[in-house]
């Protein structure tokens, strides 16, 4: 497969490239090919979408901000998610498909299908537990048949976190068995803004709770056996000492995503699961009072389809201007940071889990840009030039995978490190 992809026009295509969020990944990609990966051997890429004049204007708005005006040459495809014969040409074409089309419940499954098909691995930046576990049950023997790597959630859900409990993992002496990670976000004088369609995907995500329950009970997977001391899950909404800040769990889909990558370690690798918990650190009690208020009236407005249809109409109004069909400023945007710190424990070599309590403690943090349009760009291509650099680091065969089981073997921790997205130890005790 790596062979027959490797021959390919482009080893790097963009699906979505005059999206939002698409944009963005052109210009990383852009940046990528000036990288270490690529020196001596020029990166063969393309953008793809349906329309010829959007493509073209975001080359050129990439060129000027890059100054690199040769990427107005950059090549073209025209592919329609509506249109199978245009997908599947794509994919002929690529060796591997950034997909940058959300929301991926309704646009992500004929892309899938279409990489499989037509012999190109494919990732995307989803962050909707539905459509990833879905994609895996109807998809992995297909894609492990065709050698195809099908790797979902490689942007901010969930790279930091699933890469983040793997990289504690690493850092001990010993045998991690649980770890609690707790998310913050920094912003400038101005604040802070996400693009309408991430708003959308929570809506929509929201409303199909029933169906990703229906989901997992037709996956009716035993859980995971715990090593040692078992976890303790907190209150919706509780004050944490090791942050100092109020925290709620977090909504997003990183906890699903790590639970599947314990898995995949444990059932293929004969690994320790190690368990996990996700928190987002909102701060005083003003900030819980907002989110509680802001919480209760998104829950109540996504029971009916009018109040659905208010939420997509107006998302500055309904998330305090948190969300935008503008997005946000780029001076937001070079203002705005995160950090994901983890509290992990375990067991030093030699002392049973069974017989004995924790013995290790260890401190790591991941942190980074802006996370929706610097941080999840850099994670996904990188992610992607990981497939194209490292063929023989992942699983032995295709499938569908998340991040942490796709690159465990990899050195895409590294790649991160350099891109600016970073991995650090804060402290241990062994």
């Amino acid at each position: 497969m790596a062979t027959r992809a490797s021959n390919r026009p482009y080893q790097i295509v963009i699906f979505g490239a005059s999206g939002f969020t698409g944009q963005f990944v052109v210009e990383e990609v852009a940046r990528a090919a000036d990288g270490e990966d690529c020196r001596g051997q020029e990166l063969r890429w393309a953008v793809a979408g349906r329309s010829q004049k959007k493509l073209e204007e975001v080359l050129s708005r990439a060129a000027d901000r890059l100054g690199k005006p040769q990427l107005k040459s950059i090549d073209i495809i025209l592919s329609d998610i509506s249109d199978a014969a245009s997908l599947a040409d794509m994919c002929k074409k690529a060796s591997v498909v950034l997909d940058c089309v959300g929301p991926y419940r309704f646009y992500g499954e004929a892309v899938v299908k279409a990489c499989i098909e037509n012999g190109a691995h494919f990732l995307d930046i989803s962050g909707e537990p539905q459509f990833l576990e879905s994609m895996q049950m109807k998809y992995n023997s297909q894609a492990a048949d065709s050698g195809v790597y099908i790797v979902g959630s490689t942007g901010f859900d969930s790279i930091p976190a699933d890469l983040g409990v793997l990289f504690t993992r690493n850092s001990i002496q010993g045998t991690l068995t649980a770890v609690e990670s707790f998310l913050s976000f920094k912003s400038g004088p101005e604040g802070t803004c996400i693009h309408e369609g991430t708003w959308q995907s929570a809506i929509h995500g929201v409303t199909d709770q029933g169906n990703l329950r229906n989901l997992r009970k037709k996956l009716a997977l035993k859980p995971l056996p715990v090593t040692g001391k078992k976890l303790k899950r907190r209150g919706a909404v509780f004050y944490s000492n090791e942050v100092q800040q109020y925290s709620i769990p977090f909504p997003g889909s990183d906890a699903s995503v790590v639970k599947r990558t314990q898995r995949y370690l444990y059932e293929s690798l004969k690994e320790t699961p190690v368990q996990y918990a996700a928190y987002f650190a909102v701060g005083g009690i003003a900030s819980v009072i907002r989110l509680m208020f802001a919480g209760f009236l998104f829950l109540l407005f996504t029971k009916f389809s009018f109040g659905r249809n208010l939420l997509i109409k107006y998302p500055k109004c309904f998330s305090f201007g948190y969300f935008s069909k503008e997005g946000p400023t780029m001076k937001q945007m070079e203002e705005s940071s995160f950090s994901m710190t983890f509290f992990g424990e375990g067991y030093s070599k030699g002392v049973d889990p069974q017989q004995a309590k924790p013995n290790v403690k260890i401190c790591t943090q991941v942190s980074g840009p802006e996370v929706a349009y610097i941080t999840t760009p850099i994670a996904m291509v990188q992610a992607g030039m990981t497939i194209l650099k490292e063929p023989e680091s992942l699983p032995k065969s295709g499938g569908v995978y998340t991040p942490g089981a796709a690159f465990s073997k990899t050195k895409l921790i590294d790649r991160l490190n350099k891109a600016g997205i970073h991995f650090t130890v804060l402290s241990k005790m062994e």
